[in-house]
C-alpha cells in the first residue's frame, strides 16, 4: 500500500510539473506578442502630465524662495537677533507704612488696579485716639504761645518805663553837677559880699572913735557883717549838700567845691541801676546788653535803631524774645506731632502707587504687621520693555535709536510688537552676577560674553496685546536703518538731571496759624 501510494505521488508530481512548464511557455509567448504591439497616444499621455507636474512644483518652489527666502536673507543681512531676550517690567512692592492689625483686604492676585486704589486697610481706632491728643497738645501750644506774647507785651512796656528812667537818671546827675556848679558860683558871691561887709564894718570901727562915724552907721556895718557871714555859711552848707547828693566828700583836699569826676553821669549809682534794670528787662526781650557798656552808649544805640523811634525798636524786639521763642517751638513741634498722626491715620489705607496688575499678596484680615512688612506686589501694565542678552560679537552695530521688530513666542508671527534700542548695561551679565568669575587664577576657557540691551516699546497698549514679565522675545535689531529719537546713533545716554536740588524749606509757623 505504501509503495501504491508514493508511487500515486510521484505521478501527480509529475504532471503538475509538465503543466508549469506549459504555463511558463505560454507567458513568455504573451510577452513577446505584447512587446511586438506598437504603443498608442493613451500611453504617452502620463508622461506629459509628470513632466507638467514638475515644472508647477519647481515654479512652487521658486515663488516660495523668492517670498519667503529673500526676505529671510535680507532680514539676516541687514538684522541683529537673539533669542536670549525676555519681557522685563517695574514691579512695586506694596509695604505697611505704620503698625497694626489689618481689617481689611480690598485686592487679590491678577486684580488690575489704578494709582490711588484702596488695597488694604489696617484698623484706625489707635491712630485716631491719636490724632486727637496731638490736636489737643496744639491747641495747648497755642494758647501758651499767646499768654508768651502777652507777657513780653508787658516786659516790653516795663523796658520802655526803665529806658525813660535811665534817661532821667542821667538828667537828674547832670541837673544835679548844675546845681552844684551854681552853688559853688553863691558861694563865691556870698564870700565876696562877706570880704566887702569885713572892709566896711573894719572902717566904721576904726572912726567910731573920733565919731566920724554914727552909732546907727556902725550897727548897720556890723548887721551887715553877721548876714554876709550867714550867707557865706548857708551858702557852704548847699554846696556840700549837693557834693554829698552827688557821692562826693564835703570838702575835697584841693579845696576846689566844684570839682567833679567827668564821669559821673555814667557812674552814679542811680544811673547805674536804672541801667542795670533795663538790661534785664532787655534780656527778657531777647536783647543782649554787657554791664561794662556806659549808659550814654546804651542809649545812643537804641537811638540808632529805626530812626530814633525807641517804642518802634522795642516792639521789633518782641518777636525774638526768649518766652516767645520757646513757646513758638513748642507749638511748632506740636503741628509737627499732629501732622505726623494725620499722616499715621492716613497710612492706615495702604494705597497702589502705580497703574497694574495685583501679584504675591500675601496679607489676610487679621494680620498683624510691621512697617516696611510686604504685603503684596504690583506690576506695571506701561512701564515694559524686553531685555535682549546679545552675544559681544554682535554689538559692533548696535546703537541707541535703532528700530528693532519684536517677535514673542506666545503670540508667534500673529503679531510683531515695535521697539527701539535704548540703552546699554555697562557689564555683561558675569560681571553682575553674586560671584563673578575670576579668570587670574586656575585655567582660562574664553567664553563669549553676553551684554544686557534694553529696548523700548513703541505703541504698546495692554488692553489690545498683553506682555507678561519672563516670556520669550525673539528681537530683530535692524542695523542698517539710521536710528532716531534721543541719543540716537550713541552707546551712553546723555545726562540728564531728573530731580530737583533738595534743599531745606522754610515753614513758618505761627500763632495766627
Amino acid at each position: 500500500m505504501v509503495e501504491k501510494q508514493d508511487a500515486g505521488t510521484d505521478q501527480s508530481s509529475c504532471h503538475d510539473a509538465a503543466r508549469t512548464a506549459d504555463e511558463g511557455v505560454s507567458a513568455d509567448r504573451v510577452s513577446e506578442s505584447a512587446q511586438k504591439v506598437p504603443a498608442t497616444p493613451a500611453q504617452h499621455r502620463p508622461k506629459w502630465i509628470r513632466r507638467l507636474a514638475v515644472g508647477v512644483l519647481g515654479a512652487l518652489v521658486l515663488a516660495a524662495i523668492w517670498k519667503f527666502g529673500v526676505p529671510w536673507i535680507e532680514l539676516t543681512l541687514n538684522t541683529v537677533s537673539t533669542d536670549d531676550a525676555y519681557v522685563n517690567g517695574h514691579v512695586t512692592f506694596v509695604a505697611a507704612r505704620v503698625r497694626g492689625q489689618i481689617n481689611r483686604v480690598f485686592v487679590d492676585d491678577n486684580n488690575r488696579v489704578h494709582k490711588g486704589d484702596v488695597l488694604a486697610q489696617l484698623d484706625k481706632e489707635p491712630y485716631e485716639d491719636e490724632v486727637a491728643v496731638k490736636r489737643a497738645a496744639v491747641d495747648t501750644a497755642k494758647a501758651d504761645l499767646e499768654a508768651a506774647i502777652a507777657a513780653v507785651g508787658g516786659v516790653e512796656a516795663q523796658a520802655r518805663s526803665q529806658y525813660w528812667q535811665l534817661e532821667n537818671a542821667i538828667e537828674d546827675v547832670d541837673n544835679r553837677v548844675a546845681l552844684l556848679s551854681a552853688r559853688v558860683a553863691a558861694l563865691d558871691k556870698n564870700k565876696a559880699t562877706l570880704k566887702f561887709a569885713q572892709l566896711e564894718f573894719d572902717r566904721a570901727k576904726q572912726l567910731q572913735p573920733s565919731g566920724t562915724i554914727t552909732q546907727e552907721g556902725y550897727d548897720r556895718r556890723q548887721a551887715a557883717l553877721s548876714v554876709a557871714q550867714a550867707d557865706v555859711t548857708q551858702a557852704m552848707a548847699d554846696v556840700h549838700q549837693s557834693r554829698v547828693s552827688l557821692g562826693l566828700v564835703a570838702q575835697p583836699e584841693n579845696g576846689n567845691l566844684g570839682e567833679v569826676p567827668a564821669d559821673i553821669d555814667q557812674t552814679f549809682s542811680s544811673v547805674r541801676e536804672a541801667q542795670a534794670a533795663l538790661i534785664q528787662t532787655a534780656a527778657q526781650l531777647g536783647v543782649s546788653h554787657s554791664y561794662e557798656q556806659l549808659p550814654k552808649a546804651m542809649l545812643k544805640q537804641f537811638e540808632t535803631l529805626n530812626g530814633g523811634d525807641v517804642d518802634r525798636t522795642l516792639a521789633g524786639h518782641t518777636d525774638n524774645a526768649p518766652a516767645v521763642k520757646e513757646a513758638e517751638a513748642k507749638f511748632e513741634t506740636a503741628e509737627r506731632d499732629l501732622i505726623q498722626a494725620e499722616l499715621n491715620l492716613r497710612y492706615c489705607d495702604v494705597v497702589a502707587e502705580i497703574d497694574g496688575v495685583v501679584t504675591r499678596r500675601n496679607v489676610n484680615p487679621g494680620n498683624n504687621v510691621l512697617v516696611g512688612q510686604s504685603l503684596m506686589a504690583i506690576r506695571s501694565l506701561s512701564e515694559i520693555w524686553v531685555d535682549a542678552n546679545f552675544k559681544e560679537t554682535q554689538l559692533r552695530d548696535l546703537r541707541i535709536g535703532q528700530a528693532v521688530d519684536l517677535y514673542v513666542d506666545m503670540y508667534g508671527n500673529r503679531h510683531v510688537f515695535k521697539g527701539r534700542v535704548s540703552g546699554f548695561t555697562m557689564g555683561t551679565g558675569s560681571t553682575l552676577a553674586l560671584l563673578p568669575p575670576e579668570n587670574a587664577t586656575g585655567n582660562f576657557i574664553k567664553v563669549v560674553q553676553r551684554l544686557p540691551v534694553r529696548i523700548d516699546l513703541e505703541d504698546y497698549d495692554p488692553d489690545k496685546n498683553t506682555l507678561f514679565n519672563g516670556t520669550s522675545v525673539v528681537p530683530y535689531v535692524y542695523v542698517n536703518k539710521p536710528a532716531s529719537g534721543p541719543d540716537a546713533g550713541k552707546f551712553l545716554q546723555a545726562y540728564r538731571p531728573s530731580s530737583p536740588t533738595v534743599g531745606p524749606s522754610a515753614r513758618s509757623v505761627g500763632p495766627d496759624k
